[in-house]
């Protein structure tokens, strides 16, 4: 009798292992897999300002426009694209370090990084119309037709009404089930949200439905080429034109703009 407890006892050890394992494995299996690393093809470098220290980027009209960061250096810049020449400059206060740019209607629309406070201009003017309130920081800017996109350099994207700029709803941006941080420059690209994250050479593909990253665009080697001894000059820096069908890329302190397909 004694040794048929014995086994019932092990046989009773041995199933309910073997449930744990199973349990695990189905926790696993069940966990969303990694986005892939996708590479791009380089199809043209266009010149860029290297004094830039590009926070927001958007195409439109044959023209780049571009808001540079840095306080007493921060701007907002009309350029040509296929010289990198500056057309036309409006330079914020140098209390403020601008950030993210989107155009809504003939607006531009820039952040500004802490101090809670975003800008509003004509865009064949550059004359400032109006300002709008905004918390906690500001990071990246762009616009789907419908709604400001807005990240602030954590995991989460926020939407904003484009003529009230009051917050509408939020994303949360994963990974393989794990969040994205630091979600900087954004731009819409065919139905997707393109995001640079702060300090790594790859744009995230993300879903604007679920917030899944749906691919990594590997620009390891535009960023090594672009290298300096300034350990700012990361990539940031998205533009696209839709009619052309487009993507320019590019970077802090860049001397180089490029257009990609991936």
């Amino acid at each position: 009798m004694r040794r048929n407890s014995v086994w019932r006892t092990i046989a009773v050890a041995i199933l309910a292992f073997g449930l744990v394992e199973a349990c695990s494995a189905a926790q696993t299996n069940s966990a969303p897999a990694k986005a892939p690393l996708q590479a791009v093809k380089i199809i043209k470098s266009y010149a860029h300002d290297p004094q830039a220290f590009t926070q927001g980027l958007l195409y439109d009209g044959g023209f780049l426009y571009e808001s540079t960061g840095r306080e007493g250096f921060s701007s907002l810049r009309k350029v040509d694209l296929a010289t990198g020449g500056v057309l036309k400059i409006q330079r914020l206060s140098p209390v403020y370090f601008g950030e993210g740019l989107a155009l809504v209607g003939n607006k531009l629309i820039q952040l500004t990084w802490l101090h809670g406070k975003g800008f509003i201009y004509d865009k064949e003017t550059f004359r400032l119309e109006g300002d709008f309130d905004f918390a906690p920081e500001g990071w990246g800017l762009a616009y789907d037709g419908k709604r400001l996109i807005l990240s602030d350099g954590s995991s989460e994207l926020r939407f904003l009404d484009p003529v009230t700029f009051k917050e509408t709803g939020r994303l949360a941006v994963t990974d393989g089930g794990e969040p994205v941080k630091n979600l900087n420059e954004l731009e819409v690209v065919r139905g997707e949200i393109l995001a640079n994250i702060w300090m790594k050479n790859v744009i995230a593909r993300i879903d604007p439905a679920t917030g899944r990253v749906k691919g990594w665009l590997d620009l390891d080697a535009l960023v090594r080429a672009n290298q300096s001894t300034d350990t700012d000059t990361v990539l940031n820096g998205i533009a696209y034109d839709a009619k052309g069908g487009r993507l320019f890329v590019t970077g802090k302190l860049w001397s180089k703009l490029y257009e990609i397909r991936y």
